[in-house]
């Protein structure tokens, strides 16, 4: 997503009379798109200010922060830039700039459709289409509802516009975003009440000096996203569809049923559990069980053989015991992932976990845990490319080394494949796999 942004805030400038800068070093203004998602983004920015504010006081440089950053973050780098803007608001940008309009405008984008920017899309074979942001759900260790606020879907005639464009200017791989992006609800379709319907969900209460309460709830999970996807794939022309990142508490029949009717659609499902054990997630205010999410990876996997999952998960939440982190281990064991992103719990400022609960796990510990999670992912990871071998894959070429002369790109199932022959950058290519590890695939090129 902040890829995303980035592109779009580049072109917005662009549009202004701004060139980009090839090298930081070179620039004259110099835009950040942050995350406070993970203090390591954060620590990464701290250690760029001193560059940045030698650039200041030596030849003027203006700095801009914007995208998910916490009001803590935000006190502490106030001197640091010369401009905060929140990504809503980035449609304001130029003005405080003093930037004049080129004849390459954007026309009125008003700060409340910011994503109806135009992106100045980095590749020319991939394209990142944010269809909605922010998040309702409140998770008890996410940042994301307090810097990108409550859920905002664009309407599927802009999205569907937008794919056309790019499909005719020859893009192979279309990547559906949002942080919620199952929770897409279609603007065009607001008042029509039969694309919603209505399930029960667990989940659960924090209030300040009491104890944690759960409750059952009637939530409400949109019909729309799987449209969606189907409109998008009636669009002529041969590329791919990705999307991430799911909640497993919105993946809907209507989504499951979708994923085979689609033949666009990759096999490749990111679904984050976060944790293996209720208590856990209970207190991440997660709204699934270990049990719902397992159901879920088996109805996928019916509905589209060969899916390849991927998962992000946090080691050493507050109270997490040893015995409840083996839980954990149980679920990468039996789900058998193709790649994981397992993060050490950190508080992030505002939460309900930073305010409510003591980080309690020992930073060693969340090391050890974190290793034993890899070995697994890596046991897994290798146990699955090693089916593939002596198959022959189809893959989407991205890069060329002319040293090597060896093409590299992406399976369906979102695995690295390399091969060597000729420059082959943007094209569908068939490869037989020869050799794998855990974390690629290598092969040649089927005649």
């Amino acid at each position: 997503m902040n890829v995303s942004d980035g592109e779009r805030l580049a072109n917005l400038l662009e549009s202004h009379g701004c060139t980009r800068a090839t090298k930081e070093k070179d620039a004259d203004i110099i835009v950040v798109v942050s995350c406070s998602i993970r203090q390591k983004a954060m620590d990464k920015l701290f250690g760029k200010l001193p560059t940045w504010r030698k650039w200041r006081q030596q030849r003027g440089v203006r700095t801009v922060l914007t995208g998910c950053v916490l009001p803590s973050d935000r006190r502490k780098l106030k001197k640091e830039f010369d401009i905060f803007i929140e990504m809503k608001d980035i449609a304001d940008l130029p003005s405080l700039l003093k930037l004049t309009p080129s004849d390459a405008d954007q026309g009125e984008v008003t700060n409340a459709d910011y994503l109806a920017l135009k992106p100045d899309y980095k590749s020319k074979i991939q394209a990142y289409i944010p269809i909605m942001t922010g998040c309702n759900n409140y998770c008890t260790f996410c940042v994301v509802p307090y810097t990108r606020g409550q859920e905002s879907s664009r309407s599927s005639s802009e999205i569907i516009s937008e794919v056309k464009k790019l499909i005719s200017k020859g893009y192979s791989e279309i990547i559906l975003l949002g942080q919620n992006v199952n929770a897409y609800i279609d603007p065009d379709k607001y008042h029509d009440q039969d694309t919603i319907y209505s399930r029960s969900r667990y989940f659960w209460e924090f209030k300040k000096d009491q104890p944690i309460q759960w409750r059952m709830a009637t939530t409400k999970v949109p019909k729309d996203f799987a449209m969606l996807l189907k409109k998008i794939n009636r669009i002529p022309g041969k590329f791919w569809v990705r999307f991430l990142t799911s909640n497993p508490q919105d993946v809907s029949d209507e989504l499951i049923d979708t994923l085979d009717k689609c033949h666009k659609l990759t096999k490749y499902f990111h679904l984050p559990i976060q944790a293996g054990d209720d208590e856990i997630l209970r207190r991440m205010n997660r709204r699934h069980t270990r049990d719902y999410y397992l159901k879920l990876i088996k109805k996928i996997r019916k509905a589209r053989p060969g899916t390849a999952i991927t998962t992000d998960i946090i080691v050493g939440f507050p109270g997490e015991t040893k015995k409840q982190f083996e839980e954990t281990a149980k679920v990468m064991r039996e789900v058998k992932y193709d790649m994981a992103y397992i993060a050490e719990y950190s508080p992030r400022p505002g939460t309900s976990a930073q305010r409510f609960f003591k980080d309690d796990v020992s930073r060693q510990e969340k090391i050890r845990r974190r290793k034993i999670l890899n070995n697994i992912l890596a046991e897994t990871a290798l146990a699955n490319n090693k089916k593939l071998v002596g198959q022959t894959i189809t893959m989407l070429v991205d890069k060329y080394n002319k040293e090597t002369k060896s093409n590299s790109g992406k399976t369906g199932t979102n695995k690295t494949v390399h091969f060597k022959g000729k420059n082959f950058v943007g094209k569908f290519t068939n490869v037989k796999i020869n050799q794998v590890s855990a974390w690629g695939l290598a092969g040649e090129l089927s005649k």
